[in-house]
């Protein structure tokens, strides 16, 4: 037979564009519309329904950026169409681009009981089938006219589009064609057909048997569609692809669970409020769509998404209730929102469980035992455990596949963190949130599948994500003919819980990853929008604080413990946790109303913890010192407070012969030359230099930043291959206790502090940036003269340790890493810490010096500001503060507790004098308390959480102050009474605790 496959291929194509999909709505009559444009933000339903309308014809504009308009559609169903299935097909000026990065509107009818969403990809609101004919259609439309930030074609192009006081007010969108139609369900159902065969068809084999078998029976449908005709030759077409569509898959298919899915952004080319309305409208469509297909199952993440229904939209929410009610609409993750797991401290990261699974357990009565992060940029170490102490026990991401350089050698493996604790995770081989049920995806799915041979399943999040708008008819419809069809993966729609429990069962002994999932790419996110970063850092230790204050004062004074304050603002930090708010990859908008937020809260917290503070001290002039660290401090006791601190002060500048100065503590000497930069760090004790020989320290380096895509997002590697080092100094000068030094270069300054304090082996940096620079990247170098094969950095609950050379290409990729308070690196007895308070983003490298000495330089880089110009042009612009301290002879102890100090500085309150003994004491300063706070039940207990912070074994006596300590209960993070587990061992009123590396503990102490 003569090969004419490609002809038929390109029948199949054009026929299918130019004829049968216009054909699915064959009668159509336009409706009459009108518009009202808000002023200004969105406003209630109610006065968008009552608000004055004008009319407007298809051709006009409309919309401004940011904007919002109600449009009134009405119409009526002519009589002729009598038992005929009628939709209406509203086109707000949607654009070929992918929904939710352009206009968007939620359908109500007249009384504001809403209907559904309306995008590009899903336009139609069904009428009635059948329909009596003279029906009055009537409906409103909330309408957003969000830009499309990318609408040039060019993406990542510099915009004034991310932020309503620079986008102007040109108008958006031309109003496209809304009429009413009939819809022709036979010729749908043949679009649908032609769709799955054909695209199956380009997967298979091209010398294969199945491929031609399709390709015959299309060219015959096709030789049944009369072109002038299709409506009334739809039905013998359909029957001519009957046979091919009924063939089973074979036995040893691969399955794949579909589940509708909607991975909603919480925020990232929109802001938050718009977030709010894209959740409603693709809520509305799935409760919709769940109401046609009965076999649909979709699942939704993050529970502030569910809370901003409940509170914003109820008519919307009791929907979505009775949907979840009937096992339909699940809720999925069990966090607050899908966070960004690399920056968010130990708390936070338990918090997001905490709140996120108490949310579905009150409002559901459901507990999740997956956390579902698709789009996170890559999994600290620490979060296994978490994961296991908030009572589940699966991960679900795809974002790994983005990796660069190595491809993970699993999908579906048991996930091992830092303390052994181990999740059983799956990486959707369809290597999207996003799925479609396109051919090609399912055929990539089961193509890619790594453990092929072993297991058999994977899952596959279905529908429009990122801007929202969830699962459509035609995905259903093409999982409908893929639930069991020859040459494809099997398609079944299933809920997370039935995957994951039979994904365990038929592989129950699957491979072990050990430590961080790190991704290949979106390196930048550790330091872009550093305010944003800097307000999440000082918004956790300020929760400490306020959690531990007015827990102590509520045992002692009877001080009303502030729930309802602290949930709230626990709530509203978690939500800027989402992984493009933290990571700093959101618009403009989104981060100035970051930094104001951070700004209130800091405002309302330092308010709680001072009225605690001053419910504590009493009334007097007696100066007493807080300290909220888990160590003691100049005498005083962690969680403390007394009036007997030893007083502080630093080092007194002195002239160092050839320029500079000198900062000599006695404890440790550290020289700054002429160009303000530290030559020499000797740790007298020891008898040992911190700083390589011929290198300095305190270096700020300048790098060009210009990555090949994603802006905000990326630093490649070849942006080390240019560099600049900063050493011209405007002023170098004694300033009291510390030496100050001026920089300025580009159009920016720097101005530096450096000291030494009187009692401590610590150099103290404080660096303040005016920053004008764009696509740059500034990091500060401290090159050490220490031989490192590992160095450690801190993470949740612990720390992980890295390696510092790239034997491998898994080494090699690492070249941007998080940190959270502290980078230690050692050799045996000697080592050497470098601790912040505000970055994340770093780098170590290490290089062999030639000559007589050959030893190592071992160089830590601290990465302070970046100027990407996309999403938001303007990032980092302006005044920024950031702490660092260099500690010789730093052991990883003496890191952990330099981290809590450089971010948990001492309080001094004025008051009656009588010393505050703390609530608990721990007597292992391997053992480091995360949280002092007030049981969430408001029983009165207290709650105490934490873990070996150290990497080896521990034992430690918790004991209660003012209380005995020995009815402690063992408890999950939702501070729940752990099943199976025997009471901690007591002794003396105290809990005896033996703990293994990196073990999170929490206890529930009755305190009355």
């Amino acid at each position: 037979m003569h090969d004419d496959r490609n002809l038929v291929e390109a029948r199949l194509a054009r026929v299918l564009k130019e004829r049968i999909r216009p054909a699915v709505h064959p009668l159509t009559t336009p409706l009459s519309v009108e518009i009202w444009s808000t002023p200004g933000e969105p406003v209630p339903v109610a006065e968008g329904l009552a608000a004055p309308t004008r009319p407007i014809t298809p051709g006009t504009s409309w919309g401004t950026p940011w904007g919002t308009s109600w449009f009134k559609v009405t119409g009526t169903v002519p009589a002729e169409w009598a038992g005929r299935t009628v939709e209406a097909v509203l086109d707000l000026g949607f654009t070929p681009r992918t929904p939710g990065f352009q206009c968007e509107g939620l359908v109500h009818l007249r009384d504001g009981t809403p209907v559904k969403g309306l995008h590009p990809r899903n336009s139609h609101v069904r009428v009635g089938s059948p329909v009596a004919g003279g029906e009055q259609v009537h409906w409103r439309i909330e309408a957003a006219s969000n830009p499309d930030l990318d609408a040039s074609g060019v993406p990542f192009q510099p915009t004034p589009m991310g932020d309503r006081t620079t986008a102007g007010d040109a108008p958006q969108y031309v109003l496209g064609e809304m009429r009413l139609a009939v819809f022709d369900e036979t010729v749908w159902n043949l679009v649908m057909d032609l769709e799955v065969l054909g695209e199956l068809m380009a997967e298979l084999p091209v010398d294969g048997a199945r491929r031609f078998e399709i390709l015959r029976a299309v060219g015959r449908a096709l030789d049944a569609v009369d072109l002038q005709d299709v409506n009334g030759t739809a039905a013998e077409a359909r029957s001519r692809l009957a046979e091919v569509l009924a063939a089973p898959a074979v036995p040893s298919a691969h399955r794949i669970s579909a589940v509708g899915h909607a991975h909603i952004d919480s925020a990232w080319l929109w802001p938050l409020r718009e977030t709010v309305r894209k959740v409603a409208r693709t809520a509305s469509n799935m409760t919709a769509l769940l109401a046609e297909e009965p076999e649909f199952v979709f699942t939704m993440s993050q529970a502030q998404q569910f809370a901003w229904i409940k509170e914003h939209r109820p008519e919307v929410y009791a929907k979505v209730k009775k949907a979840v009610a009937d096992g339909r609409f699940v809720p999925a993750g069990g966090m607050w929102v899908e966070s960004d797991t690399n920056m968010p401290g130990s708390e936070a990261m338990a918090r997001q469980f905490v709140h996120g699974k108490r949310f579905f357990l009150e409002e559901f009565g459901i507990e999740n035992d997956e956390a579902w992060l698709p789009d996170t940029f890559g999994f600290a170490a620490g979060l296994p455990q978490i994961i296991r102490a908030a009572g589940s026990t699966r991960l679900l991401t795809q974002k790994i596949s983005w990796s660069r350089t190595n491809s993970f050698p699993h999908h579906t493996f048991q996930w091992e963190g830092i303390d052994g604790t181990r999740i059983f995770t799956h990486f959707p081989p369809v290597d999207s949130y996003n799925c479609e049920m396109a051919g090609r995806q399912i055929a990539h799915a089961a193509a890619n599948f790594k453990e092929k041979g072993v297991a058999t399943r994977s899952l596959a999040p279905t529908g429009y994500g990122d801007g929202g708008g969830g699962t459509t008819r035609e995905m259903v419809a093409k999982a409908a003919r893929l639930r069991s069809l020859e040459g494809s993966a099997t398609v079944e729609w299933e809920a997370p819980a039935d995957f994951f429990a039979k994904a365990e069962a038929e592989y129950p002994d699957p491979p072990v990853w050990v430590g961080e999932l790190y991704l290949e790419l979106h390196r930048a996110t550790l330091t872009s929008q550093a305010q944003t970063k800097r307000g999440n850092r000082r918004s956790e230790h300020l929760l400490r604080e306020a959690e531990l204050w007015a827990a102590t004062a509520a045992v002692r004074t009877g001080f009303p413990y502030p729930y309802e304050e602290l949930d709230r603002i626990w709530k509203t930090v978690l939500l800027h946790q989402f992984h493009d708010i933290l990571p700093g990859s959101s618009i403009a908008w989104v981060h100035r109303e970051a930094r104001e937020t951070y700004a209130r809260l800091a405002g309302e917290l330092e308010d709680v913890i001072g009225a605690a503070q001053r419910a504590l001290a009493g009334e007097g002039t007696r100066e007493l010192v807080f300290n909220s660290a888990p160590h003691a401090r100049r005498g005083v006791p962690a969680g403390s407070a007394s009036a007997q601190a030893v007083q502080g002060g630093t080092a007194a500048p002195v002239p160092r012969e050839g320029g500079g100065y000198v900062l000599d503590n006695h404890l440790l000497r550290v020289e700054i030359d002429g160009r303000g930069l530290v030559v020499s760090v000797y740790d007298r004790a020891a008898d040992r230099e911190a700083i390589a020989p011929g290198q300095a320290a305190n270096l700020l380096q300048l790098h060009p930043d210009f990555p090949n895509q994603w802006d905000a997002w990326d630093v490649d590697a070849f942006y080390r291959n240019v560099g600049s080092d900063l050493t011209e100094v405007t002023a170098l000068e004694a300033e009291g206790g510390a030496v100050r030094v001026e920089r300025a270069f580009g159009g920016s300054r720097v101005t530096q502090l450096l000291s030494v304090p009187a009692d401590a082996k610590r150099l103290d940096i404080d660096t303040e940036v005016d920053w004008h620079e764009t696509e740059r990247f500034l990091k500060l170098a401290f090159p050490l003269d220490v031989k490192a094969d590992r160095y450690a950095s801190e993470t949740q609950f612990g720390h992980v340790h890295r390696p510092t050379h790239q034997n491998t290409s898994w080494e090699w990729a690492k070249f941007e890493a998080c940190n959270h308070r502290f980078v230690h690196l050692d050799e045996p007895g000697w080592g050497v810490a470098v601790v912040n308070d505000a970055t994340y983003g770093h780098d170590v490298t290490r290089a062999v010096r030639t000559g007589t000495d050959a030893g190592t330089t071992t160089t830590v880089r601290a990465s302070l500001l970046r100027a990407p110009r996309y999403p938001d042009p303007e990032t980092d612009q302006g005044v920024h503060r950031f702490h660092h301290a260099l500690v010789p002879g730093a052991t990883i102890g003496d890191a952990v507790r330099e981290g809590y100090r450089a971010n948990l500085p001492e309080r001094r309150v004025t008051g009656a004098g009588a010393a505050v003994p703390p609530l608990v004491t721990v007597d292992n300063e391997a053992v480091v308390v995360s949280a002092v706070k007030l049981a969430d039940d408001r029983s009165g207990d207290l709650v105490v959480r934490l873990y070996e912070a150290h990497g080896g074994r521990a034992r430690a006596t918790v004991r209660g102050s003012g209380f005995a300590a020995d009815r402690a209960v063992l408890t999950d993070l939702l501070e729940r009474p752990l099943p199976d587990t025997e009471p901690p061992a007591t002794a003396d009123g105290a809990v005896v605790l033996a703990l293994r590396p990196f073990q999170l503990v929490t206890l529930r102490l009755p305190c009355a």
